[in-house]
This record gives structure tokens, sequence and C-alpha cells, in this order.
């Protein structure tokens, strides 16, 4: 049975420009190639979900400008429900300026514009709304109140929320322990722990302080190393797929988006996992954000059984 999968979060436009090289600090670069693309945690993350075939409800807010307009286009477009995005006057759509070397890894800076002025008040709705089956998937690119308040809502509910806390913002623990999933990569992993991630020992250890402070599941995303898994009773690594990877900027958006979906399907998390895992490997290789991301019928006949089936 597919249930509603509800994403709380930013929506962006990416200005994307390749160059063999990341600059350092005061150094400039030529750079190659210059794109426009859709993009935001929270929008990357619901157009993922929805094309590896969740039922999709988008929250956010955008600008009253032509960004946002073209936004709402496209997210129609992919098949996501959009009655609840807002339109904020007087302010611009988010706007992400993003550097990607010819390795695929990236540096990103981001303008939040109307993401910032999202209010409790545009999701109270779905503490009426929200039952037991349903999925919510936030980050922390939008105020950290309204992510308390679905956090809190969602643990009333007994709603499985999913928090990829990115980017890092400081949570209190009477917070972090009604989470349902936690996906940190290596970097918000030392945030949130002060462990630094560098083999599976420290990943456990890191994994196990989270766990210690409340929070059911928590899945560290660690890039070409794979996804750490552990809960209270189980623990898994997951090798990530061999691919040549050419635009990492949406890798981890797909995992979490993915994840989201599986989760929606009822399938089991070490199953949703590797589901996001293929998807997430099959992202890298292409370049941009929602473009890169891939739709449930190019994952291998495995992966869409697991929702399917």
């Amino acid at each position: 049975m597919k249930n509603n999968i509800y994403v709380i979060g930013s929506s962006n436009t990416d200005m994307v420009i390749k160059s063999d090289s990341i600059p350092n600090h005061g150094e400039t670069v030529i750079g190659g190639n210059f794109y426009t693309f859709q993009g935001g945690k929270g929008a990357n993350q619901a157009v993922a979900a929805s094309k590896l075939g969740g039922k999709v409800t988008f929250i956010c807010r955008v600008g009253d400008d032509s960004l946002g307009k073209n936004s709402i286009r496209q997210y129609e477009a992919q098949g996501i429900n959009t009655e609840f995005i807002g339109v904020e006057e007087n302010e611009h759509t988010g706007v992400a300026l993003i550097m990607v070397d010819k390795k695929g890894e990236n540096l990103i800076s981001v303008s939040s514009g109307a993401n910032s002025k999202i209010k409790i008040e545009d999701v109270s709705f779905l503490e009426t709304k929200l039952t037991n089956e349903d999925i919510v998937l936030t980050q922390l690119e939008i105020p950290t109140n309204v992510v308390k308040y679905l956090i809190n809502i969602c643990s009333k509910k007994n709603v499985k929320l999913i928090l990829n806390p990115a980017p890092f913002q400081i949570l209190e623990d009477k917070y972090l322990k009604k989470i349902h999933t936690i996906t940190p990569n290596i970097t918000e992993t030392k945030y949130l722990t002060g462990i630094e991630i560098n083999n599976i020992n420290s990943s456990k250890l890191a994994a196990q302080k989270l766990l210690d402070k409340g929070i059911k599941n928590v899945i560290i995303t660690m890039g070409s190393n794979g996804v750490f898994f552990m809960s209270e009773k189980q623990m898994a690594h997951i090798k990530a797929e061999k691919v040549k990877a050419l635009d990492t900027t949406a890798a981890g958006d797909t995992f979490n988006g993915a994840l989201a979906t599986a989760f929606s399907f009822d399938v089991d998390i070490i199953k949703s996992i590797k589901f996001s895992n293929a998807a997430a490997a099959i992202s890298v290789t292409r370049l941009g954000a929602q473009d890169s991301i891939p739709k449930i019928n190019e994952l291998d006949k495995k992966f869409q059984n697991y929702v399917y089936s």
C-alpha cells in the first residue's frame, strides 16, 4: 500500500558552475559551463520521492517572482501535490550558488529568500490531517521552530518523521529523542556527536550516541563509503554502488526522498536503505539536482520489486 508522504522544506533555483577545481579562500578560478536547475533540499527530496513512486505533498514557500512560478509548474509536472505551497510577496525565491569540480564534489552557498518565511501556520493543518501511516520528511533549510513543531506533532500522532539534519543547526535533545529516523552525513554526524567518522567503529560509536538520545533509527550517509545504519535491534553497513561520479549535488536528497518512498510502501528498513542507495548512485552520474534523480523504472528490477512487490 502506498501511504502519503509530506515533504516540508526549501525550494531554490540552483545556479551551477563546473570547473576543474573549487577555489580556495580568496582564489579566483576560471569555470567552464554554467547551468540553471530547480533545487532546494526540500524540493529535491520531494521530487525524488515522487519520481521513485511516492504519493507526495510538498509544503514550502516561494517568492512572488518568475523563479517561484516556474518552480511550482515543475513540481506539478512531477506529479507532486502543490496546494500547500505559499507565495511570499516582496521576497525572492531561494537561490543556491553551486560550484562543482571535475571529481563531482561541490561547494554550495544559499540565499534563503522565501524559505525563511515558512511559518508554523503553514503546516498546522497536518495536526488533524496526519495518520500514523503517513511519512513526514523535513530538513533544516527552513526555520527550526517549524521543524520542532513537526517533530512534536509526529511524535504525538505516532507518525514516522525522517529528519535530514542539513544544513546543520542545533536541536535540543528534547526534540531529538522524538525522531523516528535521522539521516546525517559524516560532517553533520560530527556536529551532532563530536565524533569524527573515519571507519565503521567510529560510525558505530556516533550512532550509539544518537540512539542514546532517544532517536529510533540512525542512518549515516558516507558517500563512496556507503551507509551505516543502527537501531536498538539492528546494525548494518551497506556498501555504495560503484559508479563514476559526475556531480554529487543531489545524492543526499535523492537518498532521503527514496527512503521516504520506501517507508511509504512499508518496506523494511534495510531494504529501504538499499533502495535509497541505488537511487543515489544513479543520481551522481548525472549533472544537476532534480534532473539527475532517477525514475523508479531506471532502478534495477530487484529494487523496483521492493516497493512494487
